[in-house]
């Protein structure tokens, strides 16, 4: 790594966007910016289909583990920069092979500069026979241990032998914002993750029943937006007191239909935070038939209280694949702290799997919940996390 000097950034579904492309590329360099900002020194450079960074002493580990979370990068390179000349190339690319401790090698050129005297297959048969003639290496073309890429343009030439996967995806934030209703669970963070990697901007809502949920729920859930804002930038929560409407349900309802209703409630409330806020959507971490309420007849029966769209990006996800993804963006072991939720503190005992929109209805006119939700969202408030720092709090 110590040779290389420039980073070369690759977009992946970009490619598939046409006419929207310029401002594809332009929220992904500005995400990539926003990532390493506290790298002042670096310099970018950005073309039709590649991103450039110039290092000068930062510490590639980072730069590599950071790029890696940048939704919209479909590859990367750390690359040497060189002249666009033959013998510099050759040069340069002999250098690697000889440093490089590998038994065979395959020289992979693009030249995008077509006026370079040999095209790709006369760069790399000439790279090729350099190392041939100084190195002991082989020429293996299906797998070979030592994959030197060479990209020609103008004035510069980049040459580099690995190529890192990038996160994939589309640039967090191009498509529109989303609000989501963020647990201290395993599945909410994760269904963040993925709408964020969609390219949407997400917004969260937490619903607290203070004292029956403590701070440190609380400060759990904030955890996780901070964890999951690194894939976005800052994230706005917005922390709902729901311990009035809750009570009430469960002396209205009892057993059965708490959930339900309480979920339709939720509902209810989360859209107007949306229609509030500019989010199009809600989106949310049920799966079908994890828990009583994701039953198919409890999803359709919850969410007739609502007009937005509602996005569930684990719905056909199973535990094990959630946890596994859990684990992987580090949000897992916050989320299995044994602080309780709304959700878990009041656990029904019998809660009904095939609830109808009728019954939920009969349920709901027996109380004033319009009076109640509308002082849920009148006491409010609204907190930020962003990556690694502390939640902001304002009225």
């Amino acid at each position: 790594m110590g040779r290389y000097d420039t980073v070369l950034i690759r977009y992946g579904e970009l490619s598939t966007k046409g006419k929207n492309r310029k401002d594809f590329i332009r929220k992904l360099y500005q995400n990539i910016q926003r990532i390493l900002a506290d790298f002042p020194n670096l310099a970018y450079r950005r073309t039709h289909d590649r991103i450039y960074i110039r290092l000068t002493d930062e510490d590639p580990d980072i730069i590599r583990e950071r790029l890696q979370k940048v939704f919209g990068i479909s590859s990367f390179s750390f690359t040497e920069k060189v002249p666009s000349d033959l013998e510099e190339i050759k040069k340069t690319c002999l250098a690697i092979a000889q440093e490089s401790g590998k038994k065979t090698f395959k020289i992979i050129t693009r030249r995008h500069d077509k006026t370079f005297p040999l095209n790709s297959d006369g760069i790399n048969r000439a790279v090729a026979g350099e190392i041939l003639r100084n190195t002991d290496l082989k020429v293996d073309v299906h797998e070979p241990e030592l994959p030197i890429q060479i990209e020609v343009q103008q004035n510069d030439t980049y040459i580099t032998s690995e190529k890192i996967p990038g996160a994939g995806g589309y640039p967090a934030g191009i498509n529109g914002k989303v609000l989501l209703m963020l647990s201290g669970g395993i599945d909410s963070p994760v269904a963040a993750y993925e709408l964020i990697k969609r390219g949407l901007e997400v917004e969260a809502v937490h619903f607290a029943s203070p004292p029956y949920t403590s701070e440190n729920a609380r400060q759990k859930v904030m955890d996780l937006a901070s964890m999951v804002s690194i894939y976005q930038g800052e994230m706005k929560v917005h922390i709902i007191n729901f311990t009035d409407l809750q009570l009430e349900i469960y002396k209205t309802a009892g057993d059965p239909y708490a959930i339900t209703l309480m979920r339709r409630m939720m509902f209810r409330i989360a859209q107007e935070v949306a229609q509030r806020n500019n989010c199009l959507a809600i989106g949310t971490g049920e799966s079908i038939g994890q828990v009583a309420s994701q039953t198919l007849e409890s999803i359709a029966c919850i969410n007739s209280v609502v007009s937005i769209p509602v996005i569930r990006p684990l719905v056909c996800m199973d535990k094990v694949e959630i946890i596994d993804l859990a684990k992987k963006i580090g949000t897992y072991e916050t989320s299995i702290q044994p602080f309780e939720d709304c959700c878990t503190i009041f656990d029904p005992k019998n809660p009904v799997t095939k609830p109808t929109i009728k019954r939920a209805e009969e349920y709901e006119a027996r109380f004033d919940y319009e009076s109640m939700i509308a002082d849920c969202l009148e006491n409010e408030i609204i907190s930020t996390a962003g990556p690694e720092t502390e939640a902001e709090e304002f009225l």
